[in-house]
């Protein structure tokens, strides 16, 4: 067994346009004041990362993990989650996703891809040069439209959307293959791969490629009425980066898990501060940790009621009491009977 390592912070929620959330350094020491030990980068945000310098330079890669280690924080990976999208985008999410991509290839739907797959590429360089081992993105949505089967699909549709999620992906995890880099997709709804099933699909179609992996979010799978501990059993040898954000699923005569067309404080299924919501996170880092999960555990705050302030610092909290500092012996092992053959054969009577 490992220790899982911990806490982590995921910045995305948390960068803004003012101090300290508009500089890597500032929230660095952010991050830090807060207990945090390791920050996720997004890849995106400019603000605090250049993606393409880090891919081309180690100087300044290795400036990147300086800022980090002035306030003695680890890298733990950078995240991708919307270029990710943009590889793989259905029309109808045109409008709404365009915003994801710089302003000359807004509107321009093979450009915008293009210029997302590149992201990938550069992301893998990147992750190498910063001395990563993996990275986060999402699989992007071509079939998510078509998720409830009525209309009835037409013959094919489903098996041709998988095979061609994987044409533009192959080429991806081919990339982070060659830098050594595992690939975590975000089993989130919304993605094709929203679900086990989904994933399983995915990489028959991507040739069981040993870059593709899953980074572990239990707040999606309880939203789907998922046994997200079973899933851990499933597939811990795929998941190889882990999420801690709460949810709590409360259907009523009213609504369910689609939600009615509700904001998010009155959803059936919404997202709360860890512990605050239903996902048993004993049960799930004691599972991580049975398995050898060492990663990092990751916390992406996401909350409709509570202050983000309030929700960082308690949720860097939550994580630490939850990792568990594996011990180096069995607690029984006071009265151990060591190895002894003849002494085995008299217990056993032979």
């Amino acid at each position: 067994m490992k220790t899982i390592k911990g806490p982590g912070v995921f910045l995305a929620q948390f960068a803004g346009d003012s101090a300290p959330f508009n500089t890597l350094a500032g929230m660095a020491g952010w991050a830090a004041e807060k207990g945090f030990k390791g920050v996720e980068i997004p890849s995106w945000d400019t603000r605090l990362i250049d993606l393409r310098k880090a891919a081309e330079s180690q100087t300044y890669a290795d400036e990147v993990l300086g800022v980090l280690s002035e306030h003695d924080l680890t890298l733990t990976d950078l995240a991708s989650h919307l270029q990710g999208q943009l590889v793989a985008l259905h029309p109808a999410f045109d409008l709404p996703a365009d915003s994801f991509a710089p302003a000359e290839v807004r509107s321009h739907p093979e450009a915008r891809q293009a210029w997302a797959t590149e992201q990938l590429y550069l992301a893998a360089k990147a992750s190498r040069r910063l001395g990563l081992t993996k990275h986060v993105t999402f699989s992007g949505t071509l079939l998510w439209p078509y998720l409830y089967p009525y209309p009835q699909w037409p013959e094919g549709l489903i098996e041709e959307g998988f095979d061609e999620l994987a044409r533009r992906w192959t080429p991806i995890l081919n990339a982070f293959d060659e830098q050594g880099i595992d690939l975590c997709y975000e089993i989130h709804p919304t993605e094709d791969l929203h679900d086990g099933l989904t994933f399983e699909r995915f990489l028959e179609k991507s040739g069981n490629h040993a870059r593709c992996n899953m980074m572990y979010d239990p707040s999606h799978l309880v939203l789907q009425g998922i046994d997200y501990l079973t899933y851990i059993d499933h597939y811990h040898e795929r998941i190889k980066a882990f999420h801690v954000k709460d949810a709590e699923f409360r259907p009523d005569g009213k609504t369910g898990a689609y939600g009615g067309y509700q904001p998010w404080t009155r959803r059936a299924g919404r997202f709360r501060s860890p512990g605050d919501g239903q996902t048993d996170f004993g049960a799930i880092f004691s599972k991580l940790t049975g398995y050898g999960f060492d990663g990092w555990a990751v916390l992406e705050w996401e909350c409709c009621f509570k202050n983000a302030e309030d929700g960082a610092r308690e949720g860097a909290q939550f994580i630490d009491e939850h990792i568990i500092r594996v011990t180096g012996k069995s607690f029984d092992d006071f009265c151990k009977s060591y190895a002894d053959r003849s002494l085995n054969k008299k217990i056993l009577g032979i």
